[in-house]
């Protein structure tokens, strides 16, 4: 009875563990509160320029951050993909640069614009919901820059130790 108590709690213990670390993660936007409308600068056609972001509470483990922003209500289209952003990294800028590598070894994917980078919302009508994902990892991805969000996706499959959200309203 010892015994399988015993790994009971490791078991259990050990399956709890990614999800107290999970919580802990934290993305915010000087630019923007959480479910609140986005600058009107950060849209495609209005300057398309990327909101600065933060965060913190990220597990000890991580050895690396990820970032997807897609629009759900258009299909997931995805506007940012960026990857290896290094641990010592605890935001991006406004304006981040759209260039597939940066010094850091940050590297960027391809938005649904087919472009390296940000690339704002650009709704066709109405008011559409942007999610930031952002994903503290267990690893550096093993992926070229200019890669696709499902690409970066699947490489990061078993390696997410937590995941923070922060959803943006952007269009009329």
């Amino acid at each position: 009875m010892k015994k399988a108590l015993k790994l009971f709690f490791v078991v259990f213990g050990i399956l709890l563990l990614p999800i107290a670390e999970a919580g802990a993660l934290t993305l915010t936007s000087p630019a923007f509160l959480d479910g609140e409308r986005m600058p009107l600068n950060s849209g495609y056609k209005n300057g398309n320029i990327s909101p600065a972001l933060q965060w913190s509470g990220f597990p000890e483990r991580t050895e690396s951050f990820a970032l997807i922003m897609d629009d759900p209500d258009a299909r997931g289209w995805p506007h940012w993909v960026v990857f290896n952003i290094p641990v010592s990294v605890t935001g991006l800028m406004e304006n981040f640069p759209r260039e597939e590598e940066l010094p850091d070894g940050t590297r960027q994917g391809l938005n649904d614009f087919k472009k390296v980078g940000y690339g704002g919302p650009s709704p066709p009508s109405g008011v559409h919901r942007y999610v930031f994902r952002l994903f503290a990892l267990d690893s550096r991805i093993e992926l070229d820059a200019g890669c696709s969000k499902r690409a970066l996706l699947n490489a990061m499959k078993g390696h997410v130790l937590a995941e923070a959200k922060l959803t943006g309203k952007y269009g009329n």
